[in-house]
């Protein structure tokens, strides 16, 4: 018999407005479920019980009184320890912030809650979000859910792990080089990088910059749909989240109930690896072998990519120039307490000139234009969503693909990150398993500012594909993982030696 835990966020939502389900009732199969399987991964590493349990009883009482109710009423959500919560320890994987207990919510999180969720926890994520492998130095390595012993991806690492495990139906992640996109697709569960502004951020460091952005993630298209109408906002506090003076830009019901798209009318491009990307050969072949079984369902499936040259020159520039305005005087101050991957960031964006930085926004700006002309020919574009199978989380980056060296820690993410630089929205969507029984994802990335119509195709491939075993959502071995050795117990779990 199935778990509360394990309903997905729309079907536990309309049990809650049906007077089926209690939030008590949900929110305690939660924390069972974490207290029973966070040992073996290590993804919720804060939680607030109290404050959790508090909310619940009166979100249950809401329902009995006939409140109108929120969005996200009654439901369960892990909040990705980047972002602060008010009254919950927010370290950033820092140690100079592991105590840290922030005041206030940042604004994503607010309208969470207004919209009636209950934040359970904080998951787990690298340093400062430095690195798609999830470690730190404060809360230690998360394992991943197929495999504890392989990494989970990253800088989202503890949401998708969460997700995987059914610890809370919903979570927040947030992107750069893929950080939503990686682990939702090592982990077997949805990630969504929306376009920069449409979830507003008051806190980004460099406002103008939409590198990096706030997302939800789910595990499916539908919950994950929900989420992002509850974190969309006009928020003026974000320079990018752009709007009509007098009128709502972004309303909940853009995103969720996803639309109907005909698949058979769609134009889409198909590529492994955007013409420049290492992804390795496994991934290429059981890409291949997985768009081989539902090309088919579009209008038209050709084997072409936007021109993507220049890409990693500019993102290893604008990154690391982010790096500098978020972290030079901590590397100044405190270099003892900054692991290496923040370490390697900040130097590199000091080796730079005002030369090189122009010389990488006008490369972006080129990027942008050949990517516009390209979607006049296309409707998406379908990719791997990583470059490779997982690997250990003890291996700090992947040095070497195919027995070709990367070029930087990041390298391996230059599939997400070639989808970053032009600023279009994409999904990863799970699609089975590879060659070594760990989840596999695809990516699919819509049109400028196209974040409803990608989510929507996302929710119709993935109705097409689900009755496959093939391609259908894998689903970890929870009992398995409740047997578990600690992840603690490993070699390397605290910090980067």
């Amino acid at each position: 018999m199935s778990e509360a835990c394990e309903l997905t966020a729309v079907e536990a939502r309309a049990l809650i407005g049906r007077k089926k389900l209690s939030p008590v009732e949900l929110l305690e199969s939660c924390i069972d479920r974490i207290e029973a399987v966070d040992p073996a991964v290590n993804a919720m590493v804060a939680r607030d019980y109290a404050g959790a349990r508090a909310a619940a009883k009166a979100a249950e009482t809401a329902v009995v009184r006939g409140d109108t109710l929120g969005a996200l009423h009654g439901l369960p959500v892990g909040i990705k320890d980047l972002s602060a919560t008010k009254g919950l320890r927010t370290t950033w994987g820092s140690p100079i912030f592991r105590d840290h207990v922030p005041e206030a919510d940042a604004g994503f999180v607010a309208r969470i809650r207004a919209a009636g969720g209950i934040i359970l926890g904080k998951t787990n994520t690298p340093e400062w979000g430095a690195g798609a492998n999830t470690r730190n130095s404060v809360y230690g390595a998360t394992g991943n859910p197929f495999d504890p012993v392989k990494s989970c991806a990253g800088s989202s690492g503890g949401s998708a792990v969460a997700l995987a495990t059914n610890m809370v139906p919903l979570c927040s992640g947030s992107d750069m080089g893929g950080s939503l996109r990686n682990p939702a697709g090592f982990c077997g569960i949805v990630g969504f990088r929306p376009t920069p502004g449409a979830v507003p951020s008051e806190t980004r460091g460099l406002g103008w910059s939409g590198l990096g952005v706030e997302g939800p993630m789910g595990r499916n298209v539908a919950d994950t749909c929900l989420l992002m109408g509850a974190m969309a906002s006009d928020d003026a506090g974000d320079p990018l989240a752009t709007t009509v003076h007098g009128k709502h830009v972004r309303v909940p019901g853009d995103y969720y109930p996803p639309a109907q798209v005909d698949l058979s009318q769609l134009r889409v491009a198909v590529t492994p690896d955007f013409g420049f990307t290492p992804t390795e050969r496994h991934i290429r072949e059981v890409f291949a072998e997985k768009t081989g079984l539902f090309r088919g369902m579009f209008g038209r499936a050709d084997d072409a990519s936007p021109d993507c040259s220049g890409s990693n020159e500019a993102f290893e520039v604008l990154r690391s120039v982010g790096y500098l305005t978020v972290q030079l005087d901590r590397y100044r101050t405190r270099p003892q307490d900054l692991g290496p991957n923040i370490r390697v960031n900040v130097e590199e964006g000091l080796k730079y000139s005002a030369v090189d930085v122009a010389r990488a926004q006008e490369i972006q700006t080129q990027l942008y234009r050949r990517w516009q002309a390209f979607f006049r020919d296309y409707d998406i574009i379908i990719t791997p969503t990583i470059t490779l199978s997982p690997r250990p989380w003890s291996e700090l980056y992947p040095a070497e693909i195919d027995g070709v060296p990367t070029r930087t820690y990041f390298h391996w993410l230059s599939l997400a990150y070639a989808v970053t630089l032009p600023g279009h929205p994409a999904v990863s969507l799970p699609v089975g398993v590879d060659r070594s029984g760990m989840p596999f994802g695809l990516q699919i990335v819509g049109p400028r500012g196209g974040d409803a119509f990608v989510l929507a195709v996302a929710a119709q491939l993935e109705a097409a594909l689900a009755g496959d075993a093939r391609t259908a959502r894998p689903v970890p071995d929870i009992a398995r993982l409740k047997a578990a050795a600690p992840i603690s117990a490993m070699p390397g779990f605290i910090g980067f030696d």
